[in-house]
């Protein structure tokens, strides 16, 4: 398995523990990744299975930075445009009071595809001041909301005919798109944001995409660190304190190669979360390192995006 693949058995085995996911969906979601009955046993099976945890209620919208959809100050709408041979679907939104071209945030959602929680997160960006795009990597599918089956996100993602350069190529199309409309981005001052598998697809989009400027992962998968020194843009990883997070396997080699290759980045790592605790739909959602994290990541974006 590739490391996104990795990383994506290892998040559904936590959602399990967290009892956001039954054993079987559980089973079928990992058998969707590997394609192997065989190899499912042996990967659950090496991973050691834990005790489910009692259902876990879903919080819904409980971040004071949370910005409705019908917001006065945002305009926000979906959008598509063609790239990497197919038609790409994206939710845009950008501060209503905006007469000008605008820094750009690119946001790659997590395993459960473009939901109204990273559609929510594209609007705090544009209450922030900038014109931020959240890309569906299930456009092929014809986007989100047709995947009926939550299970599928797994093969969809994450299976074993996927090619995660496929999604960094949907990115750089993003990328394109964007520069070719003047009137609504600044082409030099592009950057990019995600949560989970999204973070993983970060930290490769970093390593293959020069027109990035800043990019902030949240808990992803470490790319191939002998790609470290393509990276153009300045870097901030943020990371749970949870030494049991799945997200951060190989943190200190993947910063040591971004050090020795002469990359700007910084590792932030918070305290008393764990994996997910941005996620405000979520059981490990930490309100006020949710809210320390999002200072960080403006903070970040302000420094290498708008200066």
């Amino acid at each position: 398995m590739n490391g996104l693949q990795d990383y994506m058995v290892r998040e559904y085995v936590w959602d399990y523990r967290e009892g956001r996911l039954s054993r079987r969906d559980l089973i079928r979601r990992v058998l969707l990744i590997t394609g192997s009955a065989s190899a499912t046993a042996t990967l659950l099976g090496g991973l050691g299975l834990p005790e489910v945890a009692a259902a876990a209620p879903l919080a819904q919208a409980t971040s004071p930075i949370s910005v409705p959809a019908n917001a006065p100050t945002i305009d926000a709408q979906d959008v598509s445009f063609d790239g990497n041979g197919t038609t790409l679907l994206a939710y845009q939104a950008r501060p209503k009071s905006a007469t000008g071209p605008l820094p750009l945030v690119l946001v790659c959602h997590q395993n459960r595809g473009l939901n109204e929680h990273i559609r929510d997160v594209v609007r705090r960006y544009a209450q922030a001041g900038y014109l931020a795009s959240g890309l569906d990597l299930l456009s092929r599918e014809g986007g989100t909301a047709m995947v009926t089956d939550p299970n599928q996100f797994a093969a969809l993602l994450t299976g074993p005919d996927v090619d995660p350069n496929q999604f960094v190529g949907d990115f750089q199309a993003a990328v394109e798109y964007y520069q070719s409309e003047p009137q609504l981005a600044q082409a030099d001052r592009i950057g990019m944001n995600g949560f989970c598998f999204g973070g993983g697809v970060v930290w490769r989009s970093v390593e293959a995409i020069p027109d990035l400027k800043a990019a902030v992962p949240f808990y992803g998968a470490a790319p191939p660190l002998d790609q470290a020194s393509n990276v153009q843009a300045a870097v901030l990883g943020v990371y749970s304190s949870d030494p049991n997070d799945f997200a951060n396997a190989g943190r200190d080699q993947l910063y040591q190669a971004l050090t020795d290759a002469g990359v700007i980045h910084q590792f932030n790592v918070y305290p008393d979360t764990h994996h997910a605790f941005n996620d405000d739909t979520g059981p490990a959602y930490n309100q006020v390192q949710a809210l320390a994290a999002w200072k960080d990541t403006l903070a970040w974006f302000g420094q290498y995006l708008s200066s």
